[in-house]
């Protein structure tokens, strides 16, 4: 969770000098760490921002906006469903939140920017000598889950749908495992080789990291299905679940019982409801 520790610096964005700009994907969880990156690019290049790509609408990658908002002319560009979480109380409940945890990196001055574009399903576009495409994963982790393939570098930015030996994060009303799985599949079509994920290390093994995600999702829901099909209550089906394959790893503390238990619901829903 974000504190006066880190001062909101719980998610990772990152961007490409293409020779005729710079593209950027997320922007980071306050205000002062989007204008901390205009900083950083600046001190690299002077070619203009043209792009800031969202993964999602979710606090810890977009209030950064606000900063890209105020110091640059970059097109900011999200999938069609992040109007949802846009219009929607939680987004105003979270920001409440933030300004209270994160005071004053988050404070009365600091509000929810808006896409200048959306898409629905994938856009394609060209900046330099480099081929962006950007394209739906939703509903996976959220609704308007994104991802950005860049060409030929053979980077995936993956937002939070892909990690790199850390546990997912599904505890979400909006978590869609079996749609998770299929955007996953979609996406080892094109082969990337390097990976930078929302949250944890980046990787140069990009297919493993997308192999380790797509297995933690079918290990938790065959766990899970099964003990619906038997009638096990959670409780007994996490406890008798042997977790040691991923125990040790980041986040399995703070992530790994509420990830099981959401799948669970998930799995009754599945389950009981085609019954």
């Amino acid at each position: 969770m974000p504190d006066s520790t880190n001062e909101g610096l719980t998610a990772n964005a990152g961007f490409v000098i293409t020779g005729s700009g710079v593209v950027v994907f997320d922007a980071l969880g306050t205000p002062s760490l989007g204008a901390a990156m205009i900083k950083e690019i600046r001190n690299l290049t002077d070619q203009s921002i043209t792009h800031v790509v969202l993964s999602h609408y979710h606090a810890d990658h977009i209030y950064g906006l606000q900063a890209f908002k105020k110091l640059t002319n970059a097109q900011i560009i999200a999938q069609d469903q992040s109007s949802r979480y846009i219009a929607s109380a939680e987004a105003q409940q979270r920001l409440h939140q933030r300004k209270q945890a994160l005071s004053p990196w988050v404070d009365e001055n600091t509000r929810l920017i808006e896409p200048d574009k959306t898409f629905e399903n994938q856009l394609v576009f060209e900046s330099g000598e480099y081929r962006f495409t950007v394209f739906h994963a939703g509903p996976a982790h959220s609704p308007d889950d994104s991802m950005m393939m860049v060409q030929p570098a053979g980077v995936l930015f993956s937002g939070d749908i892909i990690q790199s030996g850390r546990v997912p994060f599904l505890n979400s009303d909006e978590v869609d495992t079996a749609n998770w799985m299929s955007a996953i599949e979609e996406v080892r079509k094109l082969e990337p080789s390097i990976l930078i994920p929302g949250h944890g290390g980046a990787s140069d093994k990009a297919m493993e990291a997308l192999e380790f995600t797509y297995d933690y999702l079918a290990f938790v829901r065959d766990r899970m299905e099964k003990a619906v099909e038997n009638w096990v209550s959670f409780e007994d089906a996490y406890e008798q679940t042997d977790w040691s394959r991923y125990e040790a790893l980041p986040a399995f503390d703070a992530s790994n019982k509420a990830n099981a238990y959401r799948v669970y619901l998930e799995m009754e829903k599945t389950v009981l409801g085609s019954e």
